[in-house]
């Protein structure tokens, strides 16, 4: 896991920035995926080689002992869930090679933000969730890493169990769960999303180049917001269910997220890497 990213930063100075950052992102994702294979390859009954080559390289959970589970039984999908996460997936490559191209003459930012969005579609709604169902079909404990995450109604809810799972089951079980033990669960929390930011910052600022520190800051702030959320304070505001939850998980979510995906960004990653793929 640390060897894996510290070799893909000999390649920065040759590669643009768009193809060092999917260089930089792989090699933490697999470096994740090493770490958890590993850690359940003993308790796993599943751990021959074909199942372990489809976890590490064509699934992006991180559960890999629920993964190499013999005793799953595949679950029935009705054709919505098929249809509605191919719907997902179009929808998705029809921003990147449609609203992009149609939004850049006018406003070359929106256009990137445009494609990242789409990216997100294609890749996080769509493929990954796809890939869920096949290998459930398959009778592999596979589950989405996407749960409709604009339905949380608080950050925890938004964060634990919606927003990317995968990244969620790795920094419990390696980060939050022995942190607490020892400074508590307060500064375990901060830590984690400490650690969250770190890791955006070198697929997404290091790439750019600048707006160092804004994607940490972005995920303190989550971090603080969900104290605020779990405090006497934020259980007398309702911010961990219903209406009031859902506005403050959406506020504390999506208005800073101009610090996460930084201008830099998107004008020195995002919009040269939609170019190269003809976006526009």
């Amino acid at each position: 896991m640390a060897v894996l990213p510290f070799v893909a930063l000999f390649y920065k100075p040759v590669l643009p920035a768009w193809g060092f950052m999917w260089t930089m992102a792989f090699a933490i994702f697999f470096g994740c995926k090493w770490l958890t294979w590993w850690s359940a390859k003993a308790r796993a009954p599943r751990n021959k080689l074909r199942p372990s080559l489809v976890y590490l390289l064509a699934w992006p959970g991180m559960d890999a002992e629920a993964f190499l589970n013999e005793e799953w039984v595949p679950r029935k999908h009705t054709v919505f869930g098929w249809c509605f996460s191919a719907t997902q997936m179009v929808f998705g490559i029809w921003l990147v090679w449609g609203g992009a191209g149609l939004a850049h003459p006018k406003d070359p930012f929106l256009a990137g933000w445009i494609g990242l969005v789409g990216l997100a579609f294609i890749l996080h709604f769509g493929l990954f969730h796809l890939l869920a169902l096949a290998w459930q079909q398959a009778g592999f404990d596979a589950q989405p890493v996407m749960r409709c995450p604009i339905l949380a109604k608080s950050l925890a809810e938004f964060w634990a169990k919606r927003w990317n799972t995968a990244f969620h089951q790795l920094a419990h079980a390696y980060a939050f769960d022995p942190l607490r033990r020892g400074i508590g669960p307060k500064k375990a929390t901060l830590f984690v999303f400490f650690i969250s930011g770190l890791v955006h910052e070198l697929v997404i600022s290091l790439p750019a180049d600048a707006g160092y520190g804004l994607p940490t800051a972005y995920f303190l702030l989550q971090g603080f917001g969900l104290l605020v959320e779990r405090s006497a304070v934020g259980g007398r505001l309702g911010l961990g269910h219903g209406l009031p939850g859902w506005l403050f998980s959406t506020a504390v979510v999506g208005a800073p997220a101009f610090w996460l995906f930084h201008p830099p960004f998107i004008q020195h990653v995002i919009l040269p890497f939609l170019r190269q793929i003809g976006a526009f």
